[in-house]
């Protein structure tokens, strides 16, 4: 009786050590997804400025004394930084599509899948901007010398020492994760975490787009490229109004209060911004690309080409994972 007495203590701790276990690895499991999530959004924030930077430069009078090779290398550049905000804005929007906000391994991965590789066209564009600015200083030796050196300088620091210091453990630990349901609150705030990862990029170009029309080589485009560049600047300015209506509606309609309704909405707006936002991408990469290469031909490709991207990207295979998803997931 005495053994029996002493054993129901230590059979209680171990059912409230169980109990801890699957509740912490739930919740471990819902920081690491929102972790990732602030950890994309401080990459995009790099991404905008250079984005910016790309696009602003092709419309300065020193642009124009380039040798054509180098205005070619900054189109390249521009492209590759698209690739680098698709790849990071897209976690977010698989996240709403395929996981409607829950919080799971799969997730999880993807968005530090996304974000590892985002980061190599990242490495390349900072490369090729550094070395445009360093050949209209200093010469092409320079220039090369300069923007190889970053290039390499980035590689090691986000895959040189990620490979040295990686955990050999890390997937297993990964895989071992529970799913539990994510609450209420959990998704409305990764929802508006997600929002602030889309919008940065529309504040980027909505500031580009409103200066440049007033720079000199924007009044000598041709009134076809004028055309696009007003449709493109639209398109952004509904993209960012959309991605700023769901904190809007949560302080003033919903006084700050979490319900399924306002997640709903919200998340429905989350996923249309990016429509608008891609099409102002790819109008203005036409703008930028077909004035730097002297070509509408080159231009139009290069739109053409990232608008597919973006879509492929932020679309095409949410949606293909989610019909591929059985019913009742």
């Amino acid at each position: 009786m005495i053994a029996r007495t002493r054993g129901l203590p230590s059979e209680r701790h171990s059912n409230v050590r169980a109990i801890s276990a699957q509740g912490g690895s739930e919740a471990d499991l819902g920081r690491k997804v929102k972790t990732a999530l602030d950890e994309t959004r401080l990459l995009i924030l790099g991404a905008q400025v250079l984005f910016g930077f790309q696009l602003n430069a092709v419309f300065q009078d020193a642009f124009a004394s380039l040798a054509q090779s180098t205005r070619l290398l900054a189109c390249a550049g521009q492209l590759l930084m698209v690739i680098a905000i698709a790849l990071l804005i897209a976690p977010s929007m698989q996240h709403q599509i395929v996981e409607r906000g829950s919080d799971t391994v799969r997730i999880h991965g993807v968005t530090s899948l996304f974000a590892g590789v985002a980061l190599l066209p990242f490495g390349l564009s900072l490369g090729i901007g550094l070395y445009i600015v360093l050949h209209h200083l200093y010469g092409p030796p320079a220039a090369l010398a300069g923007g190889t050196t970053f290039f390499v300088l980035a590689a090691f620091c986000w895959y040189g020492l990620g490979v040295i210091v990686n955990p050999h453990n890390r997937m297993q630990r990964m895989q071992r994760e529970q799913e539990k349901p994510t609450p209420l609150s959990t998704k409305i705030d990764q929802m508006l975490v997600e929002a602030r990862i889309i919008i940065p990029g529309g504040q980027a170009l909505l500031g580009f787009q409103l200066t440049v029309t007033l720079t000199r080589a924007f009044e000598q485009l041709p009134a076809s490229s004028k055309l696009t560049h007003v449709a493109a600047l639209c398109a952004v300015a509904v993209a960012v109004i959309l991605l700023m209506t769901p904190p809007a509606l949560h302080r003033i309609s919903f006084a700050g209060e979490d319900s399924v309704s306002f997640f709903r909405l919200g998340s429905w707006f989350v996923m249309a911004a990016p429509v608008p936002l891609a099409l102002g991408i790819a109008g203005d990469l036409y703008v930028a690309s077909a004035k730097a290469a002297e070509s509408t031909l080159l231009g139009a490709a290069i739109a053409i080409a990232a608008f597919i991207l973006l879509a492929g990207l932020w679309y095409a295979l949410p949606l293909f994972l989610r019909l591929r998803r059985p019913a009742d997931a």
